[in-house]
């Protein structure tokens, strides 16, 4: 028997912050939607796939979605519990619905509208709309990269950051954390602080910031260019952490916010990492040539013995694996968007992004309220 099509004006993949900020700009133009998520509940990421320390890495008037501002007693960074309970808060305020445990197979154009298939459990919806809003995000599958050895030999645990919630199950051992970004900073902060023996795996230069230098660059991005701001918030960051390069942790040749501008990677935002390291509790290594049972071997040749790796070494969209990528023009192979910014979230046929514009949450509420007045005006 084939299956009822459920037709809607909009379809939006992903009940993540990106697609509950389209879905609230479009409920309040009164354009019909419909939200579908993979896993059981909204902002999963959030809530099952972060570490218990994490907080918002900006202050909270850079982090809030549309037309729903943070409280005015809200801490200016915001903790993971926190923004859980204004996301679940955001949801009930503008009537979002999200049809959960819905896992999207394939997506495709068909005669001017746009035919998702689903899976649900053991059962199949088809939805056909107007519009397509991909809201999965560039976090969707972490990333584990291959070296030689780690699926073959190593004896120890391994597994990725969004597996990771604290450090108590490695007290007492020697743990490598790789990757030198915010949750590899952090995670290695928060394991060194359940007297573990911590290594950081520190492969390419980085950026290391605190929220205030954040704060202030930001601040000053407002009046001023960012050749001019980025020496100001260098100069802060000398005088509170020294010469970094002494610790293994060397600055790319570009200032922090002319590199995220050019590369897309954001400064390293530190919550005790730094002087830790100084300290000479968490040791900055090399990258892994090998693994060889519990014995790590480095390229510069050093070698250790650890016995958990925690890899902090990013995510992947898997949106290439479901969409007909061809038939909106919006997205390459690799699952993000063709466009650069500002034109990254329009494709073609109806076709739009969310939360792909390496922007973080600020760019996601640009996106949604780009996408609904785009619908909207049509």
């Amino acid at each position: 028997m084939e299956n009822e099509m459920i037709k809607t004006q909009a379809l939006i993949i992903g009940a993540g912050p990106a697609g509950l900020a389209t879905s609230a700009c479009l409920n309040r133009l009164n354009i019909p939607n419909i939200v579908v998520e993979r896993e059981e509940c909204s902002a999963s990421l959030w809530k099952r796939r972060s570490y218990d320390c994490l907080k918002l890495h900006l202050a909270k008037h850079y982090c809030q979605l549309p037309h729903m501002p943070f409280p005015p007693n809200t801490p200016t960074f915001v903790s993971k519990s926190g923004f859980i309970t204004y996301l679940d808060e955001y949801a009930t305020r503008f009537n979002l619905n999200p049809r959960y445990n819905r896992n999207v197979e394939s997506a495709y154009l068909k005669d001017g509208r746009w035919i998702v298939e689903v899976g649900k459990g053991a059962e199949r919806e088809v939805y056909s709309a107007d519009y397509l809003v991909v809201a999965t995000g560039e976090n969707s599958e972490g990333v584990i990269p291959e070296i030689p050895g780690l699926a073959e030999s190593f004896e120890g645990e391994y597994l990725h950051s969004s597996e990771y919630k604290n450090g108590e199950r490695f007290a007492g051992k020697h743990v490598l954390v790789v990757g030198s970004g915010n949750s590899g900073m952090e995670i290695a902060y928060d394991v060194s602080k359940w007297d573990a023996d911590v290594s950081l795996v520190v492969h390419s230069p980085v950026h290391v910031l605190t929220r205030e230098i954040v704060r202030i660059g930001m601040w000053l991005l407002r009046f001023f260019p960012v050749k001019l701001v980025d020496p100001w918030c260098l100069l802060l960051a000398k005088l509170r952490f020294g010469d970094t390069s002494r610790y293994g942790l060397i600055r790319p040749n570009k200032g922090p916010f002319m590199n995220k501008l050019v590369t897309g990677r954001s400064p390293t935002i530190d919550v005790g990492c730094v002087d830790e390291i100084k300290a000479g509790k968490i040791e900055v290594v090399s990258s892994i040539k090998r693994i060889e049972g519990k014995r790590v071997v480095f390229v510069d040749g050093n070698t250790e013995r650890v016995d958990s790796i925690v890899f902090a070494t990013g995510y992947k969209s898997s949106v290439s694996k479901w969409l007909q990528v061809d038939d909106g023009d919006l997205f390459n192979e690799n699952g993000m968007p063709k466009g650069e910014l500002p034109d990254h979230w329009k494709g073609k046929n109806g076709l739009y992004s969310v939360g792909f514009g390496r922007q973080g949450l600020a760019g996601i509420t640009r996106d949604a309220q780009n996408v609904a007045t785009d619908i909207a005006s049509l």
